[in-house]
Formats: C-alpha cells, structure tokens, sequence
C-alpha cells in the first residue's frame, strides 16, 4: 500500500508508537505477573515467587472477560455492609446535635435525604466496574483525558489517605479507651493500621473474604450499644431547644447534609475498584441496587445512632462526651456491664479495619493510576507507601479527630460531586450507542493519544471547584454564598459542572473526534 504524501514521518512514528501501546497494555492486561517480573531484572525471581504466593499481581490494568470471575454479585452488598456498619461511622451523626445542633428529627430527616442522594451517585460509579473491567480511577481517563485522570487520582489519594487518618485515630482512641493509661493512643493507632494493611498486601480476592463476614459481629456489637443507649435514656426532643431557626436551620441543615452526602460519596472514587472482576454481562440494575443499600442501610443505621447517643442527657454521660468525644460517650454507655462492655468496646474498634482496609487498597491502586511511571511499580509497594503516609498522619493528628472528620467529609463531597457529574454525563451523554462516541473502546485506556484530550473534563471540574469554593461554609474558609446560605459546596460544585460539561465536551469531540 502505498504511503500519501500527507502522512509525514512524524504520523508514521505516532502510530508506531500508538501501535506498541497497545501492544504493552494487551500483554500486561494477559500476564501482569509475568511482565512486572521481566521488568525488574534480579528482583524479577522474587517477584515471581511473591505473585505464585498468592500476592495479586494485578494492579490498574484491565481485566479482560476471558479473566472475569462469575462470583456472586451479592458479595456487592455483603462488602459494603461491612465496609460501612464500622464504629467510625457513628462520630458522622454525632456532628448533628455537636456542631450543627441540630434536633433529633431534623438529623433523621437530613441523614435519609441527602444520604439517599449519595447512594445513588455513588451506585452509578459501582455499575461501571463490570461494564469496563478497570478500577475507578481509570475510568475518568474517558471523560477527562489522561491528565485529567492523573488529577483525579491526586485528589483520591489525599481523599483516601484522609479517611484512612481518620480511621486510624478513632480506632486507636477506642482500644486505648478499653483500659485507660494501658494502652498508648500512638499503638493504639500502630495496630488498627498494620491490621489494615495484611489483607491488602495480599490483595483483592482476601480484601472481598473479608469484607464478605466481618459485618457479622459488628452488627451484634452495634446492636448492643444501640440498646444500652437505650436504657441510659434516648431524649428525642433533648436538642430541641438548642436548635436555630429560620435561615439559621437551612444552613445548619445544608451544613450537615454535606457531610451526610461526603460520608456516602467519599465512596464514589473507589467503586468499580471491587467489582471490575465481575462478568462484563452482571446486570447493571443488580450491581446498582446491591451497592445503594449495601451503603444506604448500615450508613443511616449507624449516623442516626450517633445522633440519638447525643440526646442522652443524663450528666455523667454529657461530661463523658466532653471529656473524651464520641468514644467517651460509647465507653460510658457501655460502661454498665463492666468487663463485657469493654470486650463490645473492642469488637467495635477492630470495626474500622473493615473500612480502612478499602482506604488502603484504593489509595495503592490510585498510586498506580497517576501514570505509566507509577504504574509498573507493584501495587502492594504503593500500599505499603499508603500505610506509612497515614499511620503517620494519625500519630500526629491523633488529638485532632473531630476537625479532620468534619472538614474532610465537607471537601470530599464537594470534589466527588463534580467527579460523579462528569463521569456520569460522559457516560449516558456521549458514550451511549446512539451516542456521538457509541460507546467505550477499552483497548484505549492507556494509549493517551487516543483517549480525550481532557480540556472539557478539566475545565468543568474547574468550574466545579469555583462552584465549590464560592458556595463553602467551614472552619478554614467561607465563600460569598456560603456566608449568606450556609454550606452549598456541593449543590454549586454539581449546577457548575453539571451545566457547562455537555457543551464543552461536544466541542472537543467536534474539534478532535474522541
């Protein structure tokens, strides 16, 4: 075939290396093992044996339908369970009545609003994993481009790694609390990290059997608190006379929602991570209804239970409350029954490696996905980076936990609603069949010069951030419309992306072709 005169040689090298691109991906999607070994020379033998040990190799790369496994889809609604029925949960519904002094039926009302619209968002994200084969952060290369995917995974490391902080140090505090002046906090929060960090190292399939049964004595634990509460005294109307009125309540209310919607978001990010393995035919409706009540049930269970905890008003366990925050209150609570009591208080402070062990597996992946360079590094080195960075940060935060909670869940459901905007636009928008893309070219995701330029993704999630600023209402900073409406980061954050995606995205493909 003869060659035109248009196709310089520049063209001719851009499809070579296009061409081995593909090539590179094809290989490692068959046999990362095999590839990562070859790649490191000496330490290639140790590696091999490290994989034929039962370390997943596996990292960012896509999982092709041949490798799909056909487990039980139910196993969606079993992880998220156990991810989510964990003792750190219950601090969320404490911010009700502790910081937004809230009543009782005003944090019941704004936990089942605005977590139901959290779940929804983030059962989207979920549905994407079988459908592609590649973890979340992935994904957002096809709306974003690949720098626009790099971006995102900076922000779901820091997002990550923030939650794991927090996890740590509620943890930590819980098993120091168990018999105080025994256990230091610092090794308190050393065990609940390495606990975390074993079933990541060896990797996704002991990550799923895990999370599969470790709800099951949570749930008890739970209940037992849930009833000891219970026979110290829940007081429904206790906050009522504290709570603020008129424009007061809606930013109060609006406040709080957005910490609601982060606690359910915050989730978004790593969704498709623990699904991709899935058959790429595994109902989409199954996979979204399975992940929306795997969150929505034990996150309200849990944040309206911290919510009533505050309206005991009995003195010893308001001065336990100020004394030691939520884990003095739950020590006080469980208090009564004496040696039992501090046995439950451990049950629910082993709780949180549930939900620090997805914090940790998802900021490893996240590592990988900022590029090629990162990429070729095993995963279970960048795990091993993740729980170094935030068992540090929990040793130096550890006195600061009701802070980092508050203003982390309020961030995080600003970055996430934009995230989840454009990826779900990208989705039902252009990459439909009938669409101007008609669908995913998977082979692409990691071939940049064949995937978005990203400039409409970047510049909505731009928009978004602008939304999210103008609208913020916290501690560190308050936006012009915050200061007039209360905390609207997240509704500005979606309205701006929301509206100026589509026709940016239009633009670029007219412009482009992909």
């Amino acid at each position: 075939m003869s060659t035109s005169p248009d196709y310089s040689l520049d063209d001719q090298e851009k499809a070579v290396y296009s061409y081995e691109d593909a090539e590179v991906a094809r290989e490692i999607d068959a046999a990362p093992d095999l590839v990562i070994a070859r790649r490191f020379g000496r330490l290639g033998l140790f590696l091999s044996r490290l994989f034929a040990s039962g370390i997943e190799s596996h990292g960012v790369e896509r999982v092709p339908e041949n490798q799909r496994e056909s487990k039980n889809a139910w196993n969606n609604l079993l992880m998220w369970w156990s991810v989510n029925i964990v003792f750190d949960t219950i601090p969320i519904g404490v911010l009700a009545q502790s910081t937004f002094t809230l009543s009782f039926s005003n944090a019941v009302a704004t936990i089942l609003c605005f977590g139901a619209l959290g779940g929804v968002a983030t059962a989207f994200i979920a549905t994407l994993g079988p459908l592609t084969g590649l973890r979340t952060m992935v994904i957002t290369r096809f709306s974003s481009g690949y720098f626009g995917g790099t971006i995102y995974s900076v922000l779901n490391i820091l997002t990550q790694l923030g939650l794991a902080t927090a996890a740590v140090i509620f943890g930590g505090h819980a098993l120091s609390n168990v018999s105080p002046g025994s256990l230091p906090l610092v090794v308190g929060i050393i065990i609940i990290g390495v606990c975390s960090l074993i079933p990541c190292l060896i990797g996704y399939d002991m990550v799923h059997v895990y999370e599969r049964y470790a709800w099951m004595a949570t749930l008890i634990s739970v209940l037992f608190l849930c009833a000891l509460g219970g026979k110290a005294g829940y007081d429904i109307n206790a906050q009522k006379s504290l709570e603020d009125t008129g424009r007061a309540l809606s930013a109060d209310i609006l406040g709080f929602g957005g910490i609601v919607f982060g606690s359910f978001t915050g989730w978004a990010p790593v969704a498709a991570d623990y699904n991709c393995r899935l058959p790429a035919n595994t109902p989409p409706t199954r996979v979204f209804l399975l992940t929306f009540f795997g969150l929505f049930i034990p996150l309200c269970f849990l944040e309206i239970l911290g919510a009533a905890l505050m309206t005991i008003t009995d003195p010893t366990y308001v001065a336990a409350f100020s004394a030691g925050s939520t884990g003095g209150l739950v020590v006080q609570v469980l208090s009564p029954w004496g040696y039992f009591g501090q046995f439950v208080l451990v049950q629910l402070a082993l709780s949180v490696i549930a939900n620090n062990i997805m914090n940790t597996y998802s900021a490893g992946l996240s590592m990988q996905a900022l590029g090629r360079p990162f990429a070729i590094i095993p995963r279970f080195f960048w795990v091993l980076v993740a729980f170094a960075a935030y068992t540090a940060a929990g040793i130096v935060g550890r006195e600061h936990f009701s802070v980092i909670i508050s203003n982390l869940y309020n961030i995080m459901g600003d970055w996430t609603a934009f995230f989840i905007v454009i990826v779900a636009e990208e989705h039902f928008i252009f990459r439909r069949k009938t669409g101007p893309l008609g669908g995913y070219n998977l082979d692409d995701y990691d071939t940049p010069s064949k995937l978005p330029v990203g400039i409409a993704g970047i510049a909505a999630a731009c928009l978004g951030v602008v939304g999210a600023v103008v609208g913020m209402s916290g501690v560190w900073y308050t936006g012009p419309l915050g200061k007039m409406a209360g905390e609207i980061g997240f509704e500005l954050a979606v309205a701006f992306s929301a509206v100026t995606y589509p026709p940016l995205r239009a633009l670029e493909i007219g412009l482009t072709g992909r």
